[in-house]
């Protein structure tokens, strides 16, 4: 049978692989002279990751001390050559879903062990931050903030790391305007599949540059990364609103992100609750009408959130309050339903670890997260939305359900990252959680209902592309990645041709040759 079908029986079936490291293979790492340390013993955590759903032991976890000691360890397995099993695995903080930062019995690299590599601010006409791979967003942040600046594209969650969202494409509210962080990026300091280290830019190395954004991890382990900055403001407006017609909703979003004058943050979520029970959508905003909020109901029926900002600073207070009020009125939203606060700047960008410092003290984190993240072309997002929104959600979903308008001219198409071939598409995100980590009931419910979305979108002819993509198999990546899948398999084949990297993704299996 094809390895990814088998290696996709056994992940499904929640088998755990358990390693015995090789003596030769732990001999052979432990020549290696680096700054910091190989572990044999305690690599469980390695296996583990925020979808807590597969367990693929590695045999060793390196510890890098430098970036000097992921070059010499991409190097040194590659010089092994064919002959060995060995792949390597970029480990940032651990928010993959379906296994992609693991290495079954490879070497998994702890990337937040570079952490202590200094993030530098450049100030200047056009500002920029360097950092590490490693570090997390949250921490560039507010080493940005001292300066009175900040990255432009973000991410709704900032306990990632740079290198991780940059290998996948780094979307939120933002990105209708500045594009995912991949659009984002001046300058990579990268480690091939053959251990070599190079800078990388679009004067210098351009080829390596572009694959690495986007790439899944599939032809380099993103070292350190040059970020564009903007003056970052001191406060944030926060409003939300609701819609009961999807039309309006959509055709609501589609018209503020074209506009030249407009909210700088837009999100929009959906709520499928028929109990007619709305209070966490609003919690921590004020109401505009507080009689008429509280004597709103949503009699059972789906509602669609907007969730908008607007950027401002004591000096310019009035004038975007007066923007505001000029861009509500465009709005079709319930009346009723307008609710708003102001925070800081920093507060409103790490808001979703207020909630992750909520949910581990109930033990409802590291609990299996099926997520499923689509990218719906615009011309089919009501099709879209009539079948699974109406049909087949369950009365109440586990998580919130996202759904907002990017620009595809936005995009770099010079990098790895797919998208639909349309001007507007949607990303539709599914955020479910299955409450406890043995309520198999649970996971297996919202892994038929993602399948179930899957294959209506394939039956309706809806030409999605996933975000955060899986595949078992190749022929799989084949078709979501297109007419780009050539040059997808070339850059792989320059960069990594042992394909040692990434292999958690499950797009390219290392050929060993028999002894």
């Amino acid at each position: 049978m094809h390895y990814f079908l088998e290696l996709f029986v056994v992940l499904v079936l929640g088998s755990v692989a358990m390693h015995v490291s090789d003596p030769g293979v732990a001999s052979s790492l432990e020549s290696l002279r680096i700054d910091g340390n190989l572990s044999f013993h305690d690599v469980s955590l390695a296996a583990r990751d925020f979808g807590n759903r597969y367990r693929l032991l590695p045999s060793a976890v390196l510890h890098p001390g430098s970036v000097s000691d992921v070059a010499a360890t991409v190097r040194h397995v590659f010089r092994m050559g064919s002959g060995s099993k060995l792949t390597v695995a970029a480990r940032g903080h651990g928010h993959s879903l379906q296994g992609q930062a693991q290495a079954d019995g490879g070497i998994v690299v702890r990337m937040e062990n570079l952490r202590g590599c200094e993030t530098k601010v450049h100030d200047g006409e056009q500002p920029y931050v360097d950092a590490s791979g490693g570090a997390l967003w949250i921490n560039v942040l507010l080493e940005c903030l001292k300066h009175g600046l900040a990255p432009k594209s973000w991410t709704d969650y900032l306990h990632l790391t740079i290198g991780g969202t940059l290998s996948n494409a780094g979307i939120s509210g933002q990105a209708f305007r500045h594009g995912p962080q991949i659009s984002n990026v001046h300058q990579l300091e990268i480690v091939t599949g053959k251990g070599e280290l190079l800078n990388c830019s679009a004067e210098e190395n351009a080829d390596l540059f572009y694959a690495a954004l986007g790439g899944l991890g599939q032809f380099g382990i993103i070292t350190r990364a040059r970020i564009a900055l903007e003056p970052a403001p001191k406060m944030v407006k926060w409003i939300r609103v609701l819609y009961s017609d999807f039309a309006s909703f959509t055709e609501d979003q589609e018209m503020l992100i074209s506009l030249k004058e407009t909210f700088d943050y837009i999100e929009g979520f959906v709520i499928i609750n028929r109990t007619g029970l709305l209070n966490n959508w609003r919690s921590s905003f004020n109401p505009q009408n507080p009689v008429q909020a509280s004597e709103f109901d949503s009699d059972g029926r789906i509602l669609f959130c907007l969730e908008m900002t607007k950027n401002f600073d004591q000096d310019n207070a009035e004038t975007v309050n007066q923007q505001v009020e000029a861009l509500l009125s465009k709005l079709r939203y319930i009346p009723s339903t307008l609710f708003q606060s102001e925070v800081s700047y920093l507060e409103f960008l790490d808001r979703v670890h207020v909630s992750e410092v909520k949910l581990r003290s109930k033990g409802l984190w590291e609990v299996p997260h099926p997520w499923l993240n689509l990218l719906i072309p615009r011309t089919r997002i009501r099709d879209f939305a009539a079948q699974v929104f109406g049909k087949i959600l369950p009365d109440s979903n586990n998580g919130p359900i996202l759904l907002y308008p990017l620009n595809k001219s936005k995009w770099d198409n010079r990098t790895s990252a797919v998208i639909p071939d349309e001007e507007i598409f949607y990303l539709v995100a599914f955020l479910s959680s299955a409450p406890s980590s043995s309520d198999h009931d649970s996971l297996d419910r919202a892994l038929k209902q993602n399948d179930r979305i899957l294959d209506f979108c394939k039956q309706a002819g809806i030409r999605m592309k996933q975000y955060l993509p899986y595949y078992t198999m190749q022929e799989e990546w084949r078709a979501h990645f297109g007419d780009r899948w050539e040059d997808f398999a070339r850059r792989k084949g320059v960069y990594d041709p042992l394909y040692i990297l990434a292999p958690g993704q499950r797009i390219f299996q290392k050929a060993v040759r028999s002894s």
